[in-house]
C-alpha cells in the first residue's frame, strides 16, 4: 500500500485533489469551507506573515523566520496546540468534584435535517443542557455544565450528536450549599426526545425548515412529513450515561481530541493512491476495527461537511459555568468544595518542541544563545488570501 498523507494539507495538495475538487464543485461548496481550506493550505506560509528572531549574541549574525501559523481548528499543524491550552483551560476552570457524561443521539432519520438547517445545531446544545437544568431545578440545585456538539461518527459520517459533561451535585437556590444531584436515563430521554422534536416541528410549521433532498418524494405533503416526526417521537431514543468520575479530566482529554482537531486523525489513514482514501475506525458495537474505502473526492466531500458554519462556537457552558454567571457563582462553588482558584498554563510553541523533541526552536544553531523577537512582517488577510485559492491549492508560490 502506498504510504498516507500525514497531513490534511498534504493530502489535498496531493495529486492536485482539493483543486480537483475545486473545479468540479466549486459553485456547491459553502463560502465558510472554502475560507477554512484556504487557511489550512497557507498554514505555515511566509505569506501570511512572519516572525522575526535574532542570535541574542552581537557577534552572531543568525536569524530566524517563523511562519504564521493558522491557527484553524481542522488544522493538524495548529490542531496540537490548541488542544492542549484548551485542556489546560478547563482543568483550572472546572471544579474538582464528580461528574457525569452523558451522550445525547437522535435517530438516524433526523441527522439530514440538520445538515441541510445548521442554524438548528447551536441550539441542540441548549436543549440537552436545558433537560438537566430542569430535572436540577426541580430538587432546588444549579450544576455546572458544558455540553460539545459533534456532527461526525467515527466512520467520518454526517451523525449530529451532544456531549455534555454535568457536576454530579451543585449550588443550593440560596448559593450556601452544594448539593448532591444525580440523573437517570429515564427521566432525561423523554425531555431531550420531546425537545428535539418540537424545535422540528416548529421549524416546519414556520416554513423555516429546509426539506432534505433525499426526502423530497418520501415525504410529499405535510401530513407525511408531521408523520414522520411523530413516529420519531413515539420510539425510544438512545441517551448513553458513561461511568461517573471523580473529577472532569478524563472528559476533558476526550473531547479535547476532537473539538480543536480534524474530525479524523490521520494516523487513522492507511492507504492513499492518489484516487482512493482507506482507513479505519472502532466500531463500538463489535469492538473491532473496521475500514472504509472510499474515492478522493468521497473522501473530501465527507471532510469539509464537517466544517461549521463561521463563529459557531462547538463548546457552551450553562448553569453556574455560564458566562453570564460564571465569575459571581465559581468562586463561590470552590470554597464550598475547599478548592483553591488556579490559573491555566500558557502553552507554547517553544515548550511544545521541548517536550515533544527535546530540541529548542529558540536557540540559536550557530552559537546555542537564545535567539531574541526581532519584529512581526505582516501577511495577506483572509480575504486578500482567498484571491490566490488555485495557487494554494496546487502549492504554486503567490506573488
Amino acid at each position: 500500500m502506498v504510504r498516507a498523507p500525514s497531513t490534511i494539507k498534504s493530502l489535498l495538495r496531493k495529486d492536485k485533489s482539493w483543486d480537483t475538487y475545486l473545479t468540479k464543485h466549486g459553485d456547491s461548496i459553502r463560502e465558510v469551507v472554502r475560507d477554512a481550506i484556504n487557511q489550512i493550505l497557507s498554514c505555515g506560509l511566509k505569506v501570511r506573515g512572519y516572525a522575526t528572531w535574532v542570535c541574542s549574541k552581537d557577534d552572531c549574525s543568525h536569524t530566524k523566520i517563523i511562519p504564521h501559523s493558522c491557527s484553524y481548528r481542522y488544522c493538524n499543524t495548529c490542531g496540537k496546540k490548541l488542544t492542549d491550552q484548551w485542556i489546560e483551560n478547563q482543568k483550572a476552570i472546572l471544579p474538582d468534584t464528580e461528574w457525569q457524561h452523558i451522550t445525547f443521539t437522535m435517530p438516524d432519520v433526523l441527522w439530514p435535517f440538520f445538515e441541510h438547517n445548521r442554524k438548528l445545531l447551536k441550539k441542540l446544545s441548549k436543549l440537552a443542557a436545558r433537560s438537566i437544568l430542569k430535572y436540577a431545578r426541580k430538587k432546588g440545585i444549579l450544576p455546572g455544565i458544558f455540553v460539545a456538539l459533534h456532527t461526525f461518527g467515527r466512520p467520518l459520517n454526517w451523525h449530529p450528536h451532544i456531549h455534555l459533561s454535568t457536576t454530579r451535585g451543585g449550588l443550593s437556590d440560596d448559593h450556601t450549599q452544594w448539593k448532591k444531584l444525580y440523573f437517570t436515563k429515564k427521566s432525561l430521554m423523554p425531555q431531550w426526545r420531546y425537545a428535539v422534536t418540537t424545535l422540528l416541528r416548529k421549524a416546519y410549521k414556520a416554513s423555516e425548515l429546509v426539506l432534505p433532498p433525499e426526502m423530497a418524494s418520501q415525504y410529499p405533503t405535510k401530513a407525511d412529513v408531521y408523520r414522520l416526526f411523530d413516529e420519531q417521537y413515539q420510539r425510544p431514543w438512545i441517551i448513553h450515561f458513561a461511568k461517573a468520575t471523580k473529577n472532569p479530566l478524563r472528559t476533558i482529554n476526550y473531547l479535547g481530541r476532537y473539538l480543536k482537531r480534524p474530525p479524523i486523525a490521520m494516523s487513522r489513514l492507511k492507504h492513499y493512491d492518489g484516487s482512493t482514501v482507506i482507513f479505519e475506525f472502532l466500531n463500538h458495537n463489535t469492538g473491532k476495527h473496521n475500514q472504509v474505502k472510499l474515492s478522493t473526492e468521497e473522501f473530501i466531500e465527507r471532510f469539509i461537511r464537517h466544517i461549521p458554519e463561521k463563529g459557531f462556537r462547538m463548546i457552551r457552558y450553562y448553569g453556574f459555568l455560564a458566562n453570564r454567571v460564571r465569575s459571581k457563582l465559581l468562586p463561590k462553588v470552590y470554597n464550598l468544595l475547599e478548592q483553591p482558584e488556579r490559573n491555566a498554563i500558557k502553552i507554547t510553541y517553544q515548550d511544545m518542541m521541548i517536550k515533544s523533541f527535546g530540541l529548542d526552536p529558540l536557540k540559536c544553531i550557530l552559537c546555542q544563545s537564545q535567539m531574541v523577537f526581532a519584529g512581526i512582517t505582516r501577511g495577506l488577510s483572509r480575504g486578500q488570501l482567498s484571491k490566490y485559492e488555485k495557487q494554494l491549492a496546487l502549492g504554486k508560490p503567490i506573488p
